[in-house]
């Protein structure tokens, strides 16, 4: 009896270190784009003066969840990066919404410094008490949300990976007219396996 409880145990055990080891990733869309909520609650704004979804009508927006020390969003900044490098003349705003994961994340300085790191030059806004995080009702690290130019959130994606199929949205996106009917919107495919996130351990 004893071994079997013990055996029983260490199964537990590994389930447990398993699931925490392999955080899974997905894409997600709602069937009728709901409009993104505007960003609230944010005690710094780093590269911009302080940005509003409603003064970005008319703008393809990115809005990427992250936190400087989670190691699936540092892997994805090189892309972001990227897409703002690319796009940025052509109507595209990326805003890095910095949630932080543990309180020594929340400091200014610190973020500052991984901003030179990573060399960002895109806005970034300090969600230090998750108002924004909370009003997306996100839930990962990364998580990245694109916003079209009617102010709708009309795919989303969390963790790392589909990369192509990001830029490919932004590409789409970028060339639509300010306004369209919501019989011209074409939001994505039902969710699907992809590579790893984070997710709030808060």
């Amino acid at each position: 009896m004893k071994t079997f409880i013990k055996t029983m145990f260490a199964t537990a055990l590994l389930s447990s270190a398993v699931a925490q080891a392999s955080p899974f990733s997905f894409l997600s869309a709602p069937s009728t784009p709901e409009v993104a909520p505007e960003f609230t609650g944010i005690e710094k704004w780093l590269n911009s003066e302080p940005l509003s979804m409603q003064k970005l009508r008319g703008k393809v927006v990115l809005v990427d969840f992250w936190t400087y020390t989670c190691i699936n969003c540092v892997r994805t900044l090189p892309y972001v990066k990227s897409w703002y490098d690319k796009y940025k003349d052509q109507g595209l705003v990326v805003v890095g919404v910095h949630t932080p994961e543990y309180p020594f994340e929340r400091s200014t300085e610190k973020v500052t410094t991984a901003l030179k790191r990573f060399d960002i030059r895109y806005p970034v806004a300090q969600d230090n008490n998750y108002a924004t995080w909370n009003a997306y009702n996100n839930r990962y690290w990364p998580a990245m949300y694109l916003v079209d130019k009617q102010g709708r959130i009309v795919y989303t994606h969390f963790g790392e990976g589909n990369y192509a199929e990001t830029e490919a949205k932004i590409r789409a996106l970028l060339t639509q007219p300010e306004s369209m009917s919501e019989s011209q919107l074409k939001p994505q495919s039902k969710p699907q396996p992809q590579s790893q996130l984070k997710p709030q351990t808060k």
